[in-house]
């Protein structure tokens, strides 16, 4: 049967609206993410407000994977991203951290090794400070290789004073923020650390030990003072002599008076600072005084 004009009339229309009201709503384009420079930016307003971070805030960097600012949180975060909006970065990411981050400390112990960037091997001698800045005192044939320093944890710093030859010490002044300084002699494989409590002048039969990175800890007397000493490159004056035994490495390592004439057995006074010597175990040390001087500087003791 033929259908009727006005079906025939009223079928298009009504099919195109059918269609027409199938397509789908136009999609606003995702936001663009943000740029690196603008990251950078955001992250340099928190590291001008750092002060004023939430004290669960343990730090924030870009991440470049995400194309976010992540800001790390320790414990409880309410308050952290409007912190971080307030200071007109934007939007950040919260990381949540198992452990609040804390400096890898180590330290400064007296007949440790130290190392230059020019390539010299010493010990370190005591720990010191004048005026608020901290020094490690070693030999002067030491830090005048010049260089950065370092011990066995990190780096020390460079030298502020050399006196070599004519006198054999050298002061390297910390740089380091995590050297922690310590009263204390390393006695290796002889026993638990040294306590440093004071100076002394050495005298002709006085008992001492060396403590050294390249041999260790080893005891004898003093043999005699005000010594003068020649090496190829100069001659150095007012010398202690001993009868102990050290070798290449020990340079700048304590000298100090042997604990066991101490009430407590690890009780010790800086003597003076490793300098040469002789393959016959004649070796020779710089007076610790004379560099304690030099700095004005105060050692640091156990008193």
């Amino acid at each position: 049967m033929r259908r009727s004009t006005f079906a025939r009339m009223m079928s298009g229309p009504l099919l195109a609206a059918g269609v027409a009201l199938t397509l789908a709503a136009p999609v606003s384009a995702a936001p663009a993410a943000p740029t690196v420079a603008q990251l950078s930016t955001a992250q340099a307003k928190l590291d001008n407000a750092a002060a004023s971070r939430p004290s669960s805030v343990t730090g924030w960097y870009v991440d470049q994977a995400s194309k976010s600012l992540v800001v790390s949180v320790h414990g409880n975060h309410a308050g952290v991203a409007k912190w971080a909006e307030n200071l007109g970065a934007g939007a950040v990411t919260i990381e949540k951290v198992a452990e609040v981050p804390r400096p890898y400390w180590w330290n400064s112990i007296g007949g440790q090794g130290i190392t230059s960037t020019t390539g010299g091997a010493c010990s370190q001698g005591f720990n010191a400070i004048s005026g608020g800045t901290r020094y490690v005192i070693t030999a002067g044939h030491c830090t005048a290789l010049g260089g950065t320093w370092s011990g066995t944890g990190g780096v020390i710093g460079t030298a502020a004073i050399s006196s070599y030859p004519g006198n054999d010490y050298g002061l390297i002044q910390v740089t380091g923020p995590e050297v922690a300084f310590t009263a204390w002699v390393d006695r290796y494989t002889a026993g638990s650390d040294v306590t440093i409590t004071g100076s002394s002048n050495a005298t002709i039969g006085m008992a001492v030990c060396r403590s050294g990175a390249a041999s260790g800890w080893t005891c004898g007397t003093v043999t005699a003072t005000n010594t003068t000493v020649c090496y190829p490159d100069g001659c150095v004056s007012q010398m202690i002599r001993t009868d102990l035994c050290a070798a290449p490495g020990d340079s700048g390592g304590s000298l100090v008076t042997n604990p066991s004439g101490s009430a407590s057995g690890n009780e010790v006074h800086a003597v003076g600072l490793t300098s040469g010597g002789t393959g016959n175990c004649t070796t020779y040390y710089q007076p610790i005084t004379e560099a304690l001087a030099a700095g004005t500087a105060t050692l640091v003791t156990d008193s």
